[in-house]
């Protein structure tokens, strides 16, 4: 006779959603009740970029994913090596993407 675990979670991936949204800058905000997650993808020599996707969260599963994701890079650089953030002081996204600066 099988024992069923009553805590497992059935999760479904469609095949649209397997393909990901790429995302290139992440926006967060907050409230009281609520963090807001916005995705956004930025391309070179276009000065508007849309959200890609919007993941909202309550403030307890907020600290669930970043607690995740510090688990998960602190074992991807153990096995990859450190990740280095940009050629900035601040850490901040090469806007520029390291390509020519465009001239008239």
């Amino acid at each position: 006779m099988e024992e069923q675990n009553d805590n497992q979670i059935n999760i479904e991936l469609s095949e649209e959603m397997a393909e990901g949204t790429y995302s290139n800058l992440a926006i967060i905000t907050h409230s009281n009740s609520e963090f807001v997650l916005d995705f956004i993808r930025v391309m070179p020599g276009v000065p508007k970029a849309k959200v890609k996707s919007r993941i909202v969260l309550t403030p307890d599963h907020a600290k669930r994913l970043m607690n995740a994701l510090e688990d998960n890079i602190a074992k991807f650089e153990m096995a990859n090596g450190t990740i280095k953030m940009g050629s900035g002081n601040d850490g901040g996204m090469p806007f520029n993407f390291g390509g020519p600066t465009a001239q008239a």
